[in-house]
């Protein structure tokens, strides 16, 4: 099946014209994207549309993967790649070049670093309405619980707060894409694993940001040790633990630093619940909860909430974190 992998080509050619070090690209190869080689060195091409801070979790762990299964070096090319992108990259002594011909290369005795190249932003067309607001809502409720994909529309809209003929576009455009089958008796949902990371890429992309109420940070220091201490209770709402707390109460294998809270309740009572005070560099996040209930796991958001905040955090604990809670708690995808 072909790939559209031609960016590979414009990348190489830009870092070529900017050095002046001939590169050949060899991209008739079946068990990776090209093989790259530079001054008689072999390089395994890992490809990317785009690199960002909403997928930039999901293509570490990728390249760490595909570089401790290799006994060749490894390099990212992508269309695009954010700034915080390369420094994570960088950090991580990932090799990465870019279209615009940015390039961060370091292997024996070769050291190449390109900064500061422009290139052409392209126009965003054809963009999926199954990975916009309310497709991520919908998508959401159908991979947090398998037993949602066989409700009503009627019930689907409901519950993921959206109009019936969203949730019937959506699933028409799910089928057309791939990830969802209808027989005559029930809904299946296919290529879960590449649905899933799409679906987190974009809600940190697109609907997360939406979501967000307010940052804060706690007004005694000690609540950052004793958090887990906090009543959450309330009689007219809830108040979850999501992102970094989550994890730490579902797995008991991570000291947050970041804490993420969502809830349908007013701020005020939510600050004072927890003894927040406003702040713009607070270590808490408020966000509106956006689903209606299931069962209240002891104030814990759904595992699939809690695993796209730790993936798109970028961190290496984070990540290892969120890929036992994928083993676990969603283990159904």
């Amino acid at each position: 099946m072909y790939r559209n992998n031609d960016f590979i080509y414009e990348a190489t050619s830009k870092l070529e014209q900017l050095i002046n070090i001939p590169i050949q690209v060899d991209s008739n190869r079946n068990n990776y994207d090209a093989l790259l080689t530079i001054n008689n060195l072999q390089f395994i091409v890992e490809t990317k549309s785009t690199v960002r801070t909403s997928n930039q979790g999901f293509v570490l762990a990728q390249l760490e993967e595909l570089k401790n299964n290799s006994n060749r070096p490894i390099i990212l090319i992508a269309e695009f790649i954010s700034k915080k992108a390369t420094q994570e990259l960088k950090g991580h002594s990932i090799n990465y070049i870019d279209v615009a011909g940015n390039a961060f290369i370091k292997y024996q005795d070769l050291a190449i670093f390109v900064e500061g190249q422009k290139s052409t932003k392209k126009d965003k067309t054809n963009q999926s309405r199954a990975f916009q607001e309310t497709g991520l809502k919908i998508i959401f409720h159908l991979l947090n619980n398998p037993k949602h994909l066989q409700e009503s529309y009627r019930r689907i809209a409901e519950q993921a707060d959206v109009s019936i003929g969203s949730v019937s576009n959506v699933m028409a455009e799910l089928e057309e894409l791939n990830y969802l089958l209808k027989t005559k008796d029930k809904r299946v949902l296919k290529n879960k694993m590449e649905l899933l990371e799409r679906w987190t890429v974009n809600f940190n992309a697109n609907l997360r940001p939406r979501i967000l109420r307010k940052r804060m940070r706690f007004i005694d220091q000690d609540l950052l040790k004793n958090w887990r201490n906090l009543d959450l209770h309330s009689e007219n709402g809830s108040i979850l633990w999501g992102g970094e707390p989550g994890a730490a109460l579902l797995t008991d294998n991570l000291r947050p630093e970041q804490f993420t809270v969502f809830t349908d309740l007013d701020l005020s009572y939510v600050a004072n619940k927890l003894r927040l005070v406003p702040s713009e560099k607070g270590a808490v996040e408020i966000l509106q909860k956006f689903w209606e209930n299931d069962l209240n796991n002891n104030h814990i958001a759904p595992a699939l909430l809690i695993y796209a905040d730790l993936m798109n955090s970028g961190y290496g604990r984070n990540i290892e974190t969120a890929k036992k809670i994928l083993e676990n708690e969603l283990q159904h995808i």
